[in-house]
Order: C-alpha cells, then sequence, then structure tokens
C-alpha cells in the first residue's frame, strides 16, 4: 500500500510538472533531484542503513543504544550545520553549477540551507523508527509524508511553476521532520537521551562499515547523472534533456517495486546465507520466478507507451516514445544484475562493490558522452543499455563459482 500510494504520488506529480512546467522545466527539476541525492548522502554520512542495523541489535541496552543515538545526533546536526553554511554563502556558485548561467536560482539553495538540519534529523528519526522494529509506524510516516508531499508540491507547482517544482524538491523532504518528530516522541523524548557527554567517535567508526558503500553510490552516481544531463543540454538541447528525465522517472516508478521486493525479500536471506549453495540457490529463484515476470510487465509497458506518455505527461513529451527500447532492455539487464550486486551489500564486499560501481558508472558517462553526439538523447538511453549489460556480464564473471555452483553439483 505505502509503494503504491508512493507512486501514485509520484504520477500526479510527474503530470502536474508536465503541465505547468514542460520539458525544460523536467530538466532542470531532474538535475535538483540528482543535488539533492548527493546532500542526503553527504549529510547523513551514509549512515542510514547502519543506524537502522546498530539500533535494532542494540535496542534492549539502554545505556548502549543511548550512547549511539547520542553520537549519531550530535554528528548529524554538526554536518548540517556546515552543509547550511556552505549552501547559504555559495548559492551563487551552486547555481552555475547546478542550472547554468541562463538560470538565476540562487534562492532555491538558500532555502535549503533553512531546510537541510529538518531534512537530515528527519532520516534519523525514521532510522531510529525502523530499527526499532517499528515497521507500522515506518509505513504510516511514509505515507502521511507522501500525502504532505503530493499536496505541498501541487500549491507550489501550480502558483510557481519551474520555480515552485525546485522549491517543492527542497521543501517536502524537511516536512516530514513533525511527523517523525511526533512519532519518535512515541517511543522516548530524544531531548532526554541526547547527551553531549555521551559522544563515542569508535560509534561513527563501528557504523561506516555499512555506510561506504551508500554514500559513495549516493554522491559519485548523483554527480554522473548530472553531468550527463547538463551535456545533454548543451550539446543537444534542454528539451531533450527533458525527455531523458521523463523516461527516467516512468523506470523508477516500475523499478521501485523490484528494489523493494529484493530489499525486503532477498537481502536479509543474502546476508544470512552461509553456504555457497543457498546464495545460488537465491539467485536461480530470483531469474526464475521475478526477472520473468518483470520482462513481460516491459514488454506490456512498451506496447501502451503512448498511453503512458499521454497519461502521465502532455503531447509535448511525444518524443519520449522514441527512447521506451533501449531504455526498458536497459532496465531488463540492470533488475538481472540487481540481484547480484545486493550480494555485495549482503556480505560487506565494499573494494569489490566500489570498483564495480566506478566501472559502471564510467562507462555510463563515457558511452553517453559518446553516444550522445552521434544519435542525440537516443544515445544516452543506449549507453544505459548498454551499460547494463557490461555490468552484468562482470557481476556473472565475478560470481561465476556461486551462480553455477548447483549446475557444478
Amino acid at each position: 500500500m505505502s509503494i503504491l500510494i508512493k507512486i501514485g504520488i509520484g504520477l500526479i506529480t510527474s503530470k502536474v510538472i508536465a503541465v505547468f512546467v514542460g520539458p525544460a522545466g523536467m530538466a532542470l527539476v531532474g538535475n535538483m533531484r540528482n543535488f539533492m541525492t548527493s546532500i542526503e548522502s553527504i549529510a547523513t554520512i551514509g549512515l542510514n542503513g547502519g543506524i537502522i542495523k546498530t539500533v535494532a541489535e542494540n535496542k534492549d541496552y539502554t545505556e548502549r543504544l543511548n550512547k549511539i543515538l547520542s553520537t549519531v545526533f550530535i554528528a548529524f546536526l554538526a554536518v548540517a550545520i556546515l552543509l547550511s553554511i556552505t549552501l547559504l554563502f555559495f548559492a551563487d556558485f551552486f547555481n552555475h553549477k547546478i542550472f547554468g548561467d541562463d538560470y538565476q536560482y540562487s534562492f532555491v539553495f538558500k532555502v535549503l540551507a533553512i531546510a537541510i538540519p529538518f531534512y537530515t534529523l528527519s532520516i534519523f528519526f525514521l532510522a531510529i523508527i525502523n530499527g526499532l522494529g517499528k515497521f507500522k509506524n515506518v509505513i504510516y510516516i511514509n505515507i502521511i509524508g507522501n500525502i504532505i508531499g503530493i499536496l505541498v508540491s501541487l500549491l507550489l507547482i501550480t502558483r510557481f511553476q519551474t520555480v515552485g517544482a525546485l522549491l517543492a524538491i527542497v521543501i517536502t523532504p524537511s516536512l516530514l521532520f513533525f511527523v517523525t518528530l511526533y512519532f519518535i516522541n512515541k517511543e522516548f523524548l530524544i531531548l532526554n537521551i541526547v547527551r553531549k557527554n555521551k559522544f563515542d567517535f569508535s560509534v561513527i567508526k563501528d557504523l561506516s562499515s555499512y555506510s561506504l558503500m551508500a554514500f559513495f553510490s549516493g554522491i559519485f552516481g548523483s554527480f554522473v547523472y548530472l553531468t550527463i544531463r547538463k551535456n545533454v543540454i548543451a550539446t543537444v538541447g534542454i528539451q531533450e534533456a527533458g525527455y531523458w528525465e521523463s523516461i527516467t522517472r516512468i523506470s523508477g516508478y516500475y523499478l521501485m517495486f523490484v528494489t523493494t521486493l529484493i530489499s525486503v525479500y532477498y537481502l536479509p536471506k543474502l546476508s544470512v546465507a552461509k553456504r555457497m549453495e543457498e546464495t545460488s540457490a537465491l539467485f536461480w529463484n530470483f531469474f526464475k520466478i521475478i526477472l520473468p515476470v518483470f520482462i513481460i510487465g516491459l514488454t506490456v509497458i512498451y506496447f501502451l507507451r503512448f498511453f503512458i506518455i499521454r497519461a502521465l505527461f502532455t503531447k509535448e513529451f511525444i518524443p519520449v516514445e522514441g527512447l521506451f527500447f533501449w531504455q526498458l532492455l536497459g532496465d531488463a539487464f540492470k533488475v538481472a544484475s540487481l540481484i547480484l550486486a545486493y550480494q555485495f551489500i549482503a556480505k560487506k564486499m565494499t573494494k569489490a562493490f566500489i570498483v564495480t560501481e566506478i566501472l559502471s558508472l564510467v562507462m555510463f558517462l563515457l558511452s553517453s558522452y559518446f553516444l550522445a553526439r552521434m544519435y542525440e538523447v537516443e544515445g544516452v538511453v543506449m549507453a544505459h543499455c548498454i551499460t547494463y549489460f557490461l555490468y552484468l556480464v562482470v557481476l556473472v564473471l565475478y560470481f561465476r563459482k556461486t551462480l553455477f555452483k548447483r549446475i557444478d553439483n
């Protein structure tokens, strides 16, 4: 239900942005979304997943839990304040880097400077609630947050168009702070637990083993996507960059189902699998059951692409139709590789994860630059397809002993 609501709200937001902002504004919104992903990774120091796991392990040990919460709270707040100061004083610099000299949206970054501490603490509170095992509360928070988000987004976008869309991206996540604060206070008064003298840097060090992959992926991945979109704007045009952002949005909606399924069902099983045969069985279970259903879904989406474009966007976005084939084929390769890639996370194979992530992102960046010059915006989705095909090949080779263990037996 939570995922369906999130997707439904995302579809409505896409339609509103398409109507009031158009393809050009969609491209600028995409740039801001990528920047926000990087900001989240920096603000949380990539510790989100580690907090959930550590709180879950120590929820029955009050003294240890208090030390963890105090340390992370102080660390998050300190980083958030530094980020706020940086954004406030260098707003013009970030405007130039994210939007270029043709657009003056420096004040958006100043608003973000005010919102960042609230946004960061909302992530912290949500991770605690998740770690305590209050899954229903997590779902309620996400549903309430999504509803508040759509209401604020509709108000801002319909009144201020592109500026409103950018402000919505900045403001709506921070509003979740008040929702999470209400739910966290139902468990304990956070201000009664957080104490300066309980700060322990060793807690950050222990959590860092969980955070490096998320931190790296969040920052470097967002940087690559932002760079590619800016290159498309410079070489092909901002309208075409908006088309790419549109197909990326559509892709994100259906991929949400698969990534949620893997993280909720397969990741815990991969984490506890001790023998190679167990891991191999999980891999093949995914390939035989989930992947074929996903491919059938992609086929249906392809044949309904004209209807999807008209339903989600406007007639201005009809050229997006030409991007579906390569995007969907690339997503098929991406989903096939996800189950293997999650093994890096399950077994904390940090070095292998970072190396393969660098290879895939660099491949995407370089191939998109080359193909965009030959095939314009279609070249970018072609690069997406080629990148994830090669990424899948690399992962199959890397995990070949595990993957083919059952066949060997």
